[in-house]
């Protein structure tokens, strides 16, 4: 098999689909701990995965070349990962001159697919099949439990994610769920009043329930992930995600910020001023929540039509009044919105940069930015770089 391009080798449509959507340059997130003799061999792995993931086909000599790693040993690698179904040789370069035109190599972007979940939506668990490039396959949902009801949530949780199951065309190389809530980094849900989750190995449990390797995390973490891999993020930025509430994941670093009680990020019931405000669902009078959630937006909007922009350039304000100490304290270099177009952009997001700026050191901080993301079903494809970082090492 050879190449027409000079490039890239002939083969088939849906792989060069597949293949054309390598990211490059590749990043990944940042390890906090050095690499011991004894995890080598796994950070040789990630390292292969994660350039071929971003940089797309190449030989073997080009992948030594990028890695840094002996040719033996991208031998070796490369050898244990076609064996394994995750890498698959592509054909050849096309050459002019004397020698062996090199025979190319990538990630099998079609020969494994992922499942995502979202449920943080406000009617619904949205949940899709994905690619590995994060491409939506197939989609499915199920109405969320109207009430707070534990067991019926996870029981259209299993529900959605078997339904997705039957429809993969290849195996499956996991399941990732982002859920609201606290969420530990083994996959128990430590607080979710709205699905009536407390204390819930989720993870363990469907693991166990669909005989697949399965990763829950909060919604907004998966979010940043999503938005650090497949969007336009910078390094140090959080993400901020307004629907049935509001919640916040940040990446520091390349490194994403979890806390001491897995809770970074949930400035939804931060009371927003000493004036009092919207009652929250959680009792409170102010939180950013009550201000800012797609759920009191669109009724008082829908109340006051005439007073639309006021509406939203308070809440807007509010958000900025939030978020101006997070973004000089960790030094962020941007605030990604994640929800409604029709409410966030213009006035709202015009209020909060002006508050930010105000707000945070001149001279300083003035090129934060504030922007919404361009991702559709950005939850999903969190998901999605949750399984590969998992299962592959790749982000």
């Amino acid at each position: 098999m050879s190449v027409s391009d000079g490039s890239r080798p002939s083969t088939s449509p849906d792989y060069v689909a597949a293949s054309a959507h390598a990211f490059g340059p590749g990043r990944h997130l940042r390890s906090r701990s050095k690499v011991l003799p004894e995890h080598a061999r796994g950070h040789n792995r990630a390292l292969v995965l994660q350039t071929l993931y971003h940089s797309g086909a190449m030989s073997r000599a080009d992948l030594s070349r990028e890695t840094g790693l002996t040719r033996v040993t991208i031998s070796d690698l490369v050898a244990e990962f076609i064996a394994d179904g995750i890498v698959v040789e592509m054909g050849v370069r096309e050459t002019v001159g004397p020698g062996k035109p090199p025979i190319l190599i990538d990630i099998d972007r079609v020969g494994h697919q992922i499942i995502g979940l979202d449920l943080s939506g406000p009617h619904a668990f949205v949940g899709a099949l994905l690619s590995l490039d994060g491409d939506v396959l197939e989609r499915r949902e199920v109405p969320r439990p109207e009430s707070a009801d534990g067991d019926a949530a996870y029981a259209a949780t299993l529900e959605l994610a078997r339904a997705l199951a039957e429809t993969a065309t290849q195996p499956i190389l996991g399941v990732g769920i982002g859920s609201p809530g606290v969420v530990r980094p083994d996959g128990v849900v430590l607080s979710s009043p709205n699905l009536g989750w407390s204390n819930l190995p989720l993870e363990a449990k469907l693991g166990i329930d669909l005989d697949l390797p399965v990763l829950v995390r909060n919604d907004a973490n998966a979010a940043v992930l999503a938005e650090y891999t497949f969007g336009e993020a910078k390094a140090d930025f959080m993400l901020i995600k307004i629907g049935r509430g509001v919640g916040a994941g940040v990446i520091t670093g390349s490194q994403p910020l979890l806390g001491s009680r897995f809770a970074a990020g949930e400035i939804g019931h931060v009371v927003v001023g000493t004036d009092g405000g919207p009652r929250c669902a959680c009792g409170k009078d102010g939180c950013l929540e009550a201000w800012l959630s797609e759920t009191r937006l669109r009724p008082a909007i829908a109340a006051a039509p005439e007073s639309r922009d006021e509406i939203l350039r308070d809440a807007g304000t509010r958000m900025g009044i939030a978020i101006a100490p997070i973004v000089a304290a960790l030094d962020l270099s941007e605030v990604v919105l994640s929800g409604p177009e029709d409410l966030l952009d213009g006035v709202l997001i015009d209020a909060a940069v002006e508050t930010l700026h105000a707000r945070t050191l001149e001279g300083v901080f003035e090129d934060a930015l504030i922007r919404r993301t361009h991702q559709e079903d950005i939850v999903l494809r969190g998901a999605a770089v949750m399984v590969l970082s998992s299962q592959l090492g790749v982000s």
